[in-house]
């Protein structure tokens, strides 16, 4: 049976945080369904890509169009073995959903895999899931971890961490880190 693992994408979800997952835990055999409130199988959202070049904070670019392969309102979180919620703008409005709090809180409450990247850690604030644990954000979102209890992890930009099932980081320069504790959190075993 195939395992499957829910991604919470919205419009303007960071590029790199929204692709490159799908396309890896999808490539490790993983089926993993990208879905949007209102909307559904076959419609897209617009990613964004976000760079670091020397400013203060990150830079904001038109990314790609990225196919949803799954309708929201069929989202059943007892289904899922584990959840995706990729950085960028789309956490922002994601976070005022009832619908999109009650899974993540779904999520939380049976300790399933979660995987936040950058600014998917304003859903986890949101969702009032972070009393107590450990979690890395981009550094703008420091305030809302702690706000909702949470001790805010300041590390590099290429780390991740893990507390429990919950497995954070900053950014997309952390994808090898965070994917790398999220597959082992889901229990999965690669050998080479």
């Amino acid at each position: 049976m195939t395992k499957q693992i829910l991604m919470l994408v919205g419009d303007y979800a960071e590029d790199y945080e929204t692709m490159v997952p799908f396309q890896f835990l999808t490539g490790l055999g993983y089926t993993v369904h990208a879905v949007c409130p209102d909307k559904n199988q076959g419609d897209h959202i617009a990613t964004a890509i976000h760079d670091f070049e020397g400013e203060q904070t990150y830079s904001e670019k038109r990314g790609h169009n990225f196919a949803i392969n799954y309708s929201f309102d069929q989202v059943n979180p007892d289904d899922y073995i584990g959840l995706v919620i990729p950085g960028g703008r789309a956490p922002e409005y994601l976070r005022m959903n009832n619908r999109v709090i009650e899974i993540v809180q779904a999520f939380d409450q049976k300790k399933k895999a979660i995987a936040s990247v950058c600014h998917g850690a304003q859903l986890l604030a949101a969702a009032n899931i972070l009393k107590g644990k450990t979690c890395s954000a981009y550094p703008a979102c420091a305030a809302e971890v702690k706000l909702a209890g949470g001790n805010y992890a300041d590390i590099a930009v290429t780390e991740a961490v893990t507390d429990g099932h919950l497995v954070t980081a900053p950014a997309w320069p952390a994808h090898p880190a965070w994917l790398s504790q999220f597959v082992q959190v889901l229990g999965a075993k690669i050998s080479l």
